[in-house]
Formats: structure tokens, C-alpha cells, sequence
């Protein structure tokens, strides 16, 4: 399970450093795309499958959008020996990707924050809100 949050900075060529945790659990090769709220997602190639899956049991008129979005933005990603991932900059655009980056685990996959934007959302969920979603 992934779990906890991870502070880094993205390099000039694009380059993120993924955390060590995580690498174990996401294997060798992982995909990445476009998420929702403004941020990227990191699916193990298990995980993918499974919402590929989930995509294709929804009807086309449904799906259609998602599908574009998430297919045509996702990219194969392998960690280099210093555990560093390649972004292309159609990824880092949408997620405004410039500089400090944080990594967080939500369960199943991770998340790809610009550090700014993580940290606004942290402040606007608050203690009502994690209480009505249990």
C-alpha cells in the first residue's frame, strides 16, 4: 500500500526523483497520466490494467472523454538508478510542474502534486469534510 507524502524538486530536463518506498510496490516500468484536481497519478502496471478495466465496462458516450484524457496523456516511466522519472512536459503543463513537487501515496497509486497546490488542498479539506466522506 502506498502511503505518506514525499517532497522533491523536478530538475531542468524534467526529471523527478520517485520515492524509494514506492518504487518496490510500482515496479520496474509504471504508467503515468493526467489525474483529476490539476495533479498527475501514478498507476503499477497492475493497477492500470484494473482501471483500463473499469474504463472500458462504462459506455462509450460515458467513457469517451476519460478515455481520451487519461490514454492519450499516459506514458510508460522507469525509474533510473539514481530512482529518477522522466515527465514529459505535456505532464508537467497540466499539473503546473515547475520546481518543488510532492508525492503522495493514496493507497493503490500515487499522486504527483505541484507542492503549492498540495498544500492549498490539505487547507481546504478540513475536519467536517473527512468526517461526512467516513
Amino acid at each position: 500500500m502506498l502511503t505518506g507524502q514525499y517532497d522533491y524538486n523536478i530538475d531542468d530536463k524534467g526529471r523527478l526523483n520517485f520515492p524509494a518506498k514506492f518504487r518496490e510496490e510500482m515496479g520496474a516500468t509504471f504508467t503515468v497520466t493526467r489525474w483529476l484536481d490539476g495533479c498527475l497519478v501514478a498507476f503499477p502496471e497492475k493497477e492500470w490494467g484494473r482501471m483500463q478495466a473499469l474504463i472500458e465496462e462504462k459506455s462509450l458516450v460515458k467513457a469517451r472523454n476519460l478515455k481520451r484524457i487519461l490514454y492519450a496523456s499516459a506514458v510508460q516511466v522507469q525509474p533510473d538508478k539514481q530512482g529518477r522519472i522522466l515527465l514529459p512536459g505535456h505532464l508537467r503543463g497540466h499539473a503546473k510542474l515547475d520546481k518543488d513537487v510532492t508525492i503522495i501515496g493514496v493507497g493503490s497509486y500515487a499522486e504527483i502534486w505541484d507542492t503549492a497546490a498540495w498544500r492549498k488542498l490539505e487547507e481546504d479539506i478540513d475536519d467536517d469534510a473527512l468526517a461526512a466522506a467516513m
